[in-house]
């Protein structure tokens, strides 16, 4: 019951301490898909704490639960655990604490997914109303669609069929490169299925808001995600060009507004690109990347190391 405390305290202060420390300072902006892998990390580590410890705080309660994830362990290793029949009751308090906590993620999961279908459903029924398929045209298949509107904009209806779709109001407003740039954007979504990120990361802030990090991680993946398409479409096109479509397709709205007493989102975004800052050098990346991934397996060691003493 010690580890089982010990991986619920570790998670705790992982879920308070994780937010304010990746928020500091600039480097997300400067290496927005580094950072969004590291917040998935983090939420991963502290989502394995939790499992770790209703398995173990399961095993202490229940002779059964016991059974069934040591029955092959030797004496030393229940020795070294310390499942005795004293503090069941707090075992099975915590057990089943943690066991509900993860079924309503799951309900939120799959609530989340199920809103989003329907959503989805009801996009592309009103898509198809006003712009029907072509003849010869497969159902399902991954096309630009262009929708009649006179106000200018672009995004991407994801799922297996994922469709970018842009206005008339676009397309008369941007020219070239620019055009290209913000197709590149969100193909650049596309191809990174930001769209799941952003659903698992909607499931756990409303499942949990009062968790720092699931709020957290919610907040900074839409930022993230923005800021990683536009890399994407400025590698092909120029941060310049780029930052020219955002302007060109959001110009009429008061993100830009001069009598604003903070800058917008989007202005921020404008601004990293006209303005980069340096991204890390790639010994940097490599060495940051390689350090989140063993971000989850701590958990995995504290749960595992009197055990695997106890064989020593």
């Amino acid at each position: 019951m010690v580890i089982a405390l010990t991986l619920l305290a570790l998670g705790g202060l992982t879920a308070a301490l994780a937010p304010r420390v990746l928020v500091r300072g600039s480097w997300p902006d400067r290496e927005p898909v580094l950072a969004l892998w590291v917040w998935q990390c983090v939420v991963a580590a502290v989502l394995m704490c939790c499992v770790l410890a209703m398995a173990l705080s399961g095993a202490a309660a229940w002779h059964r639960v016991r059974g069934q994830l040591f029955a092959p362990a030797p004496t030393s290793v229940l020795d070294a655990y310390a499942l005795h029949p004293d503090g069941e009751q707090w075992a099975a308090a915590v057990a089943v604490l943690l066991a509900a906590g993860g079924l309503w993620t799951a309900i939120m999961l799959v609530r989340e997914i199920a809103s989003t279908r329907a959503a989805r459903r009801r996009q592309r029924a009103a898509l198809l109303a006003r712009v029907p398929q072509l003849p010869g045209e497969e159902p399902g298949s991954e096309r630009l669609v262009i929708v009649e509107d006179d106000r200018p904009g672009a995004w991407l209806l994801p799922g297996a069929d994922r469709q970018v779709l842009i206005t008339s109001g676009a397309l008369r407003r941007l020219r070239g490169k620019q055009l290209d740039a913000v197709l590149a954007h969100e193909q650049g979504h596309a191809r990174a299925r930001h769209d799941w990120l952003l659903h698992c990361s909607g499931a756990l802030s409303r499942g949990f808001p009062q968790v720092p990090v699931f709020a957290g991680f919610h907040r900074e993946v839409h930022r993230l995600v923005e800021m990683a398409a536009d890399d994407s479409a400025s590698r092909r096109y120029g941060r310049m060009t780029t930052a020219l479509a955002l302007l060109g397709l959001n110009e009429d709205r008061d993100a830009f507004a001069p009598n604003r007493q903070l800058p917008s989102p989007l202005a921020r975004r404008v601004d990293r690109l006209i303005a980069p800052l340096p991204r890390f050098a790639v010994p940097r990346r490599l060495r940051l990347t390689a350090a989140a991934a063993l971000l989850p397996a701590v958990p995995l060691l504290v749960a595992f190391a009197p055990g695997i003493s106890s064989l020593g």
